[in-house]
């Protein structure tokens, strides 16, 4: 295929070397990537993607042809803004350039499908554990019960401290089961408030707690007032604003670390099932790790985790209060900037 006619694609299109570096760029690619064919040659691919380590990772593979054609999306920034893409890497075999690399930016029906896909599969899941949970509720019950009755029968104090144990981690069990239980879609209690009242305490209890992290506060001062339930929605942002911060405190670089809690109105909003004229989107970005790749399809999802010390809770309840507002929670990530966004609708239905 002469290179003028890639010209006339409407998808963007990279032809790579040996090395996953570019060659050549079509137009929709100088236009995605927002730079010139000359700055785009010999540019390592990964980076055009913020340096993805999976991508860079599994790069060499696909160029010589181990997964036949490599598929994975990912986001590209663009004028500010992360778009969210799908690239197919496909090698070329006995060619001048060793593999094509494709770049599609997603539509909104197929963004659609995947938030309505992931609310199916949450709703499946969370009501999988909430049967799972009252069945464990009771006999948790009845340890506790006994061991109670057993301390007081026991005339030492060496063996109240193994009654003690059984009583504690039945109560944290018992704490654990009603969390999975207690979220009610049904219960909503809505009033109107300002969304920054939220932001401000929220801001108050994470600097107490996490006193060795910058929090710095990025609010657009126009948000209109919002219609919904005030408590669930502050404990569905504090729940992510801790997710940042205790992933920042497990890494150990608590020195440099920074929290950004930002609001911002948008603007033909993809929510969970339908597209929103207008909304309020409220970030929460840290300076972390990043969400590990494996975790990127699944994070959502109750009891999943990528930290020693998480229950999998926090963002599956997220997800779940914003989600009954008619919002959802989105996340864009990469190694030193991930940004967790719940996206609220301000036309409530």
């Amino acid at each position: 295929m002469d290179l003028d006619s890639y010209d006339l694609l409407s998808t963007a299109v990279l032809l790579l070397d040996e090395a996953g570096c570019v060659q050549h760029g079509n137009t929709a690619a100088q236009e995605l990537f927002s730079v010139s064919r000359r700055q785009l040659l010999g540019q390592p691919v990964d980076r055009l993607f913020g340096g993805d380590a999976e991508l860079a990772a599994r790069l060499p593979d696909a160029i010589h042809g181990k997964f036949g054609v490599l598929r994975q999306d990912l986001s590209v920034e663009r004028r500010g803004d992360m778009v969210p893409v799908s690239l197919a890497i496909v090698p070329l075999q006995k060619q001048e350039w060793a593999a094509l690399l494709e770049v599609r930016v997603l539509e909104h029906h197929v963004l659609l499908d995947r938030h309505r896909q992931l609310s199916k599969e949450l709703a499946t899941q969370r009501e999988s554990l909430r049967n799972l949970a009252h069945e464990v509720k009771n006999p948790l019950g009845g340890i506790r019960g006994a061991a109670q009755l057993l301390q007081a029968e026991l005339g030492t104090d060496a063996l109240h401290e193994y009654t003690q144990v059984i009583i504690a981690e039945a109560d944290r069990l018992a704490g654990l089961v009603d969390r999975l239980i207690a979220p009610q879609g049904a219960t909503l209690k809505k009033t109107r408030f300002n969304i920054h009242e939220i932001c401000e305490r929220v801001h108050t209890l994470a600097r107490a707690e996490f006193p060795r992290i910058t929090f710095i506060r990025d609010y657009d001062a126009s948000a209109p007032e919002l219609v919904g339930d005030k408590e669930r929605l502050m404990q569905a942002f504090l729940n992510m604003v801790r997710n940042a911060a205790q992933a920042l405190d497990e890494s150990g670089s608590t020195a440099s670390a920074q929290i950004t809690l930002r609001t911002r109105i948008g603007r033909q909003l993809l929510l969970a099932s339908r597209q929103a004229k207008l909304g309020i989107v409220m970030s929460v970005i840290d300076n972390g790790p990043g969400v590990p790749a494996a975790l990127h399809d699944k994070i959502f999802h109750p009891l999943v985790t990528g930290r020693a010390s998480g229950t999998g809770l926090g963002l599956s309840l997220a997800q779940e209060f914003v989600q009954q507002h008619g919002g959802i929670v989105e996340f864009d990530s990469v190694p030193g900037r991930t940004e967790f966004k719940m996206v609220l609708p301000l036309e409530q239905t």
